[in-house]
């Protein structure tokens, strides 16, 4: 079973692996600078559905079904699903899931739901209640603007700190197995509140939550910022970045040197005009599974700190006035397994 590091960090007593993942954007995602790494890519953002959400849930289906191809696996073989997207009730991942057959759970952490999901199966699998299990998330541009802000016949003007919510899906498969990327730790993140009312802003929302975990981690583990090729964010965009690397600096922990953020690596942001970058729970997710997981297969990247952030305001809390809290969830993301005697 995990091992608790700390009070925030658990970690994996087992190889946990991460045996197969995919991707799935539309053509905005297409033409940015990760598109030719996606391994499905529709066109059309309705993906041949007629509502929003219909496409959403299409999307999802894709990224997942795509996954278990590559690991030869079917519905069956899959012990359990986590999964989760922006939309209430989870629509879009309960829709896309209800023919396979798979036993689900339906998870909420807004844009952290992929390491929300991922490492929740890391630990299911490790600890023995799955052989396989299945993390997965999506957005929708046009599902969340419905949802969250306007409707795209508004016709609304951006603010300039706003974010691009990412059309797409990301998919992981977890097994106890002898191969990179393993999951060797992991830390849940807790709800962390400055203020923040203004929802067109969530990179200042979320900010300070990262900041927690990844201060939380360092603590527990004893380790620090230079010790991995990689510290990646979910969808800070550029205004949340550059509240993190302040946070960070004044805790004597800088992590300016390796640090990236999937919203400002999944879109050209001047020539895609997305403002303060990208954003949704398929940031991260089809950053991660496009992207970065082939650089921790093949070895080109050893040590990443895979952290996924969430703003978890509600339309109902908005339309209230309430401020909005967020919450950040860390996986330590390695080539070898930390196990003594490893070849790999």
């Amino acid at each position: 079973m995990a091992t608790r590091i700390g009070t925030y960090t658990l970690r994996l007593d087992k190889p946990t692996s991460i045996i197969s993942f995919a991707a799935a954007g539309s053509r905005k995602e297409s033409e940015g600078p990760l598109g030719k790494y996606f391994d499905c890519i529709n066109e059309d953002s309705t993906f041949g559905e007629k509502t929003w959400e219909k496409a959403e849930s299409t999307l999802q289906k894709c990224a997942v079904t795509k996954a278990l191809k590559k690991a030869f696996l079917t519905p069956g073989d899959i012990d359990l699903m986590l999964a989760g997207d922006l939309l209430n009730q989870c629509i879009g991942s309960t829709y896309g899931a209800r023919q396979m057959g798979i036993p689900y759970l339906g998870l909420y952490g807004a844009c952290s739901t992929m390491a929300e999901s991922l490492l929740l199966a890391a630990l299911l699998t490790e600890g023995g209640m799955g052989h396989r299990c299945l993390a997965a998330t999506s957005s929708h541009f046009c599902s969340a603007e419905r949802q969250f802000r306007f409707p795209l016949e508004y016709g609304g003007q951006r603010t300039p700190t706003a974010q691009w919510t990412v059309t797409g899906a990301g998919a992981c498969i977890t097994a106890l197995q002898s191969g990179p990327p393993y999951i060797r730790e992991v830390t849940i993140g807790t709800i962390e509140d400055y203020g923040i009312c203004d929802i067109n802003n969530m990179g200042a929302a979320m900010a300070p939550a990262a900041y927690a975990t990844l201060s939380h981690y360092f603590h527990d583990t004893g380790t620090k910022p230079g010790d991995f090729d990689l510290i990646l964010t979910g969808d800070l965009g550029v205004i949340g970045s550059q509240l993190l690397h302040q946070l960070m600096d004044e805790a004597k922990l800088s992590i300016t040197a390796n640090h990236k953020d999937c919203g400002l690596l999944i879109y050209d942001r001047i020539e895609q005009d997305v403002h303060a970058g990208g954003s949704g729970c398929g940031c991260a997710a089809t950053v991660l599974c496009s992207y970065i997981l082939p650089q921790i297969q093949e070895g080109s990247l050893k040590d990443v700190l895979f952290m996924a952030t969430g703003a978890m305001m509600s339309p109902t809390s908005v339309q209230q006035g309430e401020t909005i809290p967020a919450i950040a969830h860390l996986l330590h993301l390695s080539h070898t397994s930390g196990k003594e005697g490893e070849s790999c």
